[in-house]
Parts: structure tokens; sequence; C-alpha cells
């Protein structure tokens, strides 16, 4: 039991932290909420939106009024799209899951083969080459990436859409594919590179152990050291880089969905902050940290699975 005090503690400064932001923000919270509506309110309006808000009331009333809300599914009301905001992101957030899970996926696995041969290979220049390609791959900021992706094979090409705002209107299942292909490469691409240098590295360092060259000398193919032995071993910290990776991608790829105007949790987010549109960029970003955290939480209960040592049991 203990060991989930840590996340509940997260669970509650995050809480506070998006109580807080609007209040000690300079301004007032309506600044944030009705953006330059709240400049041409009259005293009267401007009373009527505190007391809609729930501004109206004294400050510790409004967090036990915030924390009973996110408990019960009241988190108000969005000013950009005038719907409550958990509908808003249930809207928006299968359509990210469904661009950022394939994504990842490949990602991690295109990752972990060439991380894997890279750090287990003898062959300085190949592994030289890719490491380098793949670095410079990683330096490249992810707008670049999307803008060379968009120009290259949706305008000059032509082979898929150039915006992926229809997604969501579109009828043809393989219509949808087509407009998540080029935000999903761009993410592959952009991401691809974390979970190679984890590999990597932690490769290197498992390739330095006894038992490996022990396999090696009984005659063991360098293909079943490498995949059968010594990437289990080094799986652990990428393990970990994967699983908050995915945690974080509840909100989605901001910069890529913007660029593809891709309808999904980052695009909402970036339409939040334009709007100030506070209600729903506070909900996005409790669900974010909330995935985080739960995340975190999922990995560390599930490290002995891939550990033994760290399972539990009376000591050899």
């Amino acid at each position: 039991m203990a060991r989930w005090v840590p996340y509940c503690a997260l669970a509650w400064a995050v809480v506070t932290v998006n109580f807080a932001l609007p209040r000690v923000a300079p301004g007032h919270p309506l600044d944030y909420l009705l953006g330059e509506e709240a400049a041409r309110l009259s005293p009267r309006q401007r009373a009527e939106a505190l007391r809609a808000f729930g501004l109206d009331r004294p400050l510790h009333e409004q967090y036990i009024a915030y924390v009973v809300g996110l408990a019960t599914g009241r988190w108000g009301r969005s000013v950009r799209f005038g719907r409550p905001v958990l509908e808003v992101i249930a809207e928006r957030l299968p359509r990210t899951l469904a661009l950022f899970i394939p994504a990842t996926l490949i990602a991690v696995f295109l990752g972990t083969v060439l991380g894997a041969w890279a750090g287990y290979t003898t062959r300085a220049r190949w592994d030289a080459g890719v490491s380098s390609a793949v670095l410079l791959l990683d330096a490249m900021p992810g707008f670049w990436i999307a803008m060379v992706l968009l120009s290259v094979f949706a305008v000059e090409l032509g082979w898929f859409p150039v915006s992926g705002s229809s997604f969501a209107a579109s009828p043809q299942p393989w219509e949808q594919v087509r407009r998540a292909v080029l935000p999903a490469a761009t993410l592959v691409l952009a991401t691809l590179g974390r979970t190679f240098l984890v590999v990597r590295g932690a490769m290197r360092s498992v390739c330095q152990e006894e038992f490996l060259w022990a396999l090696e000398a009984k005659g063991l193919p360098p293909r079943a050291v490498l995949w059968r032995h010594a990437l289990p071993n080094a799986w652990l910290p990428a393990y970990t880089q994967i699983v908050l990776h995915l945690g974080a991608g509840a909100g989605g790829a901001v910069v890529v969905e913007t660029v593809f105007g891709y309808p999904g949790m980052g695009r909402a987010l970036y339409e939040a902050l334009l709007a100030r549109d506070y209600p729903l960029l506070q909900g996005i970003l409790s669900v974010v940290a909330f995935a985080t955290i739960v995340a975190n939480a999922a990995a560390d209960a599930t490290y002995p699975w891939f550990d033994p040592r760290l399972r539990g049991g009376p000591a050899a």
C-alpha cells in the first residue's frame, strides 16, 4: 500500500497546480477563461460570469468544488467549443490514440531492432553510420519533418491528402488511414531516436557481461545470442521509456497535429491556448498528467515481469 502513496501525492500536486495556475498568473482568471471578451463585460455581466465559473466563492470553497468536480466528471464547459470539456476530450482522445499508439509501436520496434544490433555488432562503420543517421533524425524538429513529408508526399507526389482535418467526417476507413499516414510517419521519425539510444546504450552495457561471452564461446550463433539472451537483459530501460512515452502521448503531438490539421487532443490543446479556453486546457493537461502517473505506476508494477531479480521471494 505504501508504494502507491507517492503516486497519490503526485496526483494531488497536479490537481493543485491546475487549480492554482489561473489564479496566480498575472491578471484575473476571467481574462484566461473569456479572453478579450472579459474586457467588454459590464459590472453585472462580470459578476454573473464570476458566479457561472464559481469564482465568486472563497478560495478554499473553489478548491473543494474543483476537486469534487474532477472526481464526479463535472470538468466545466469549453469556451472555445461551447460544449462540456469531457465531451470534447472524449471526441478527440480516440483520434489521438488511433494515431499515436501505432506510431509509437512502430518507432519502438524499429528503434529496438536498430539499437540492439548497433549495440551488439562489432562492425564499427555500421554502428557509426546507423547511429549518425538516427541522431541526425532525432535532432530534426518535429515540425520540420512534418513540413518535408507534407511537401514531398502530399503536395508534390499527391499520394496523401494535404490535411487531416476531415478525418472524422470521412466515411471510408481507407480514407481515414490515408489522412493519418503522414502524421503517424512524422511521429515515428521524430521519436525513433529515443528508443534507439536507450537500447543501444543498454546493449553496450550488457555485452560486457561474462554470460554472453560464455554463450559465444560455446558456439551459439550471434543472432541467437543477440535476440534470445542479450536483448531481454537490455530491455528494461527501454521498457521504462516506452511506457512513460505512451502515458504522455495522451495529449497528442501538438506540433504534428497542428501542422497536418489533425483533429486530436494536441490540436485541441493548441486551439485552447489560442482561445484562452482555460477549462479545456485544464482538462487536457489533467488527462495527460493522470495518464503519465498511471503509466509510471504500471511500469513500476510490471518491472518484475521483465527482471526476475525484482520479484519477491526468499533469497537463494
